[in-house]
């Protein structure tokens, strides 16, 4: 489901009914009630003089009504202004996504809410995505959320490994970047509870970038060819790993769960288009509200 283009739907068809509701459809209940103003002025001498009660009570509640939008135009004009500044919000600040994976473990647990700079590498235009103002670009060891390069309505999320113009190397499950290895830790117990799996869990230093990432034992470092979806003409493929060189407006990405994670190892590289932005906060996880706040 493209939520974007709802919300653009759903401003464009409220926005239609808020700009009737302002310059046709309250003007002519507000004439319809001014009409009853005259109507009632002339009751209320005719009752006054005869010695009766006012009507000026029974106006005041007959001309709120002629006046009050009705519910039609309260479920379209009314909800125009909350419409658009979601999307506004969603389009050009940050969103929302739920991780439905356990691929960024240890970093992002299944049912981890974030939030989703959408800035931080510049301002796209909604539903394209396309860039109009150039910000800035993701950084080896940002986690960002993209489109997905075999199917563009869905989003994945990643750590950037490879920026353009970077030899990445992944041998016996240690990466190495233009000839330098990204320091791992000692292992560490890592249990993953949606398999009931022990990993082992690590730091590893992505150039500067210290990040949590895990192992799994019963995996094996290279690549079986036959799931590759797609091989890049610049990576090559071997029995301990590969090596790519990542071309100019592409990003090679690759999971936190290094040996559980359909990456750019599977499906290429990430285009500089169909980047959605940096994740940057855990905001609720319903099964474990420790889990809020910042992470790298």
């Amino acid at each position: 489901m493209n939520f974007a283009l709802i919300l653009f739907l759903l401003s464009i068809f409220t926005g239609i009914f808020w700009i009737l509701e302002r310059v046709k459809f309250y003007p002519e209940r507000v004439r319809k009630a001014e009409a009853l103003a005259k109507e009632f002025e002339a009751a209320n001498r005719e009752a006054l003089r005869r010695g009766e009660a006012s009507v000026a009570d029974e106006y005041r509640a007959i001309r709120a009504r002629a006046i009050r939008q009705p519910w039609w135009l309260e479920y379209t004009a009314g909800l125009f202004p909350v419409i658009l500044v979601v999307f506004l919000l969603r389009s050009f600040l940050f969103e929302p996504f739920r991780i439905p994976s356990g691929s960024m473990l240890p970093t992002l647990h299944i049912g981890d809410f974030i939030l989703v700079n959408k800035f931080d590498y510049g301002i796209r235009l909604p539903v394209s995505n396309l860039k109009v103002i150039d910000l800035g670009s993701p950084q080896r060891g940002d986690v960002v959320v993209f489109r997905y390069p075999m199917d563009e309505n869905v989003d994945f999320i990643k750590r950037v490994v490879g920026v353009p113009g970077d030899r990445v190397e992944y041998r016996d499950k240690v990466v190495y970047i233009n000839g330098v290895e990204q320091k791992q830790s000692d292992p560490r117990d890592f249990v993953d509870e949606s398999t009931m799996v022990t990993l082992d869990e690590r730091d590893e230093d992505l150039s500067g970038v210290s990040h949590l990432m895990a192992l799994d034992h019963r995996r094996p470092s290279w690549v079986p060819m036959h799931a590759v979806m797609r091989k890049e003409e610049t990576c090559d493929y071997n029995n301990r790993g590969f090596v790519c060189t990542v071309p100019d407006g592409k990003y090679f990405v690759m999971g936190d769960n290094r040996d559980n994670s359909e990456d750019s190892r599977y499906w290429g590289f990430v285009p500089d288009e169909n980047l959605v932005g940096r994740a940057v906060f855990i905001w609720a996880n319903f099964g474990d509200m420790t889990r809020i706040g910042s992470f790298r």
